[in-house]
């Protein structure tokens, strides 16, 4: 099993998203022995933002010599298409920015998102390429915006994250959430602390699920 752990929080060891993808990652390590894993930290090595010059070419017989930046860039959006590809799970910390992702985190999304390999469009409409994976999001907010009409309406976080992977054909997309953080020092230590019960829970979901399978 092959897992794709990726960080975007900016804030370093201050990042209560970092702290709870660390835990996802130890804890499905623990449960599901022999994992590899693959870590990707969008805050330092994040892709450029999408330009006309790193849309994924590939070369195809016939077709214009690219120029140098458009190889460059090609080959930095094969390389994460590829290690994406790759993962059976993927765990993503996912901060609430100004109601919506990092764009750290959107760059590479936008690097991923490649016709012909993460999804296709047919004559019935899109069809996702990178179902049969699992991913797990550790959604981060300062705030408090799922109790409320209001406030879901303003997150483009989890809405946006579970609509992308749903486009590429992934049906198993969860979420351990942390919101209130910056509600005050009680708030914040219930959040964790009830973040990470679901990641006990989550993680010992997969395990049994997985000796399921195996047993039948």
């Amino acid at each position: 099993m092959k897992l794709l752990h990726i960080d975007s929080s900016v804030l370093g060891n201050n990042s209560v998203s970092r702290q709870l993808t660390a835990e996802i990652v130890a804890k499905w390590r623990t449960s599901h022995p022999g994992t590899a894993v693959d870590y990707l930290d969008l805050a330092i090595d994040a892709p450029s933002h999408l330009s006309a010059d790193s849309l994924g070419f590939r070369m195809a017989p016939g077709a214009a010599e690219l120029t140098d930046i458009q190889r460059q860039e090609n080959a930095v959006s094969e390389a994460l298409v590829q290690q994406f590809l790759a993962a059976d799970v993927i765990v993503i910390g996912a901060p609430l920015y100004n109601f919506s992702i990092p764009s750290q985190l959107k760059a590479w999304i936008d690097r991923v998102a490649q016709v012909g390999r993460t999804f296709k469009y047919t004559e019935k409409g899109p069809q996702g390429l990178a179902g049969g994976k699992t991913v797990i999001v550790a959604s981060t907010r300062g705030g408090v915006y799922s109790t409320s009409e209001g406030g879901r309406a303003m997150e483009h976080q989890e809405s946006y994250l579970q609509t992308v992977f749903g486009f590429f054909g992934i049906t198993d997309v969860r979420f351990v959430r942390a919101e209130g953080l910056a509600m005050g020092a009680e708030p914040k230590a219930q959040a964790i602390a009830d973040a990470e019960l679901a990641i006990t829970a989550l993680t010992s979901e997969a395990a049994n699920a997985d000796s399921a399978r195996n047993a039948a």
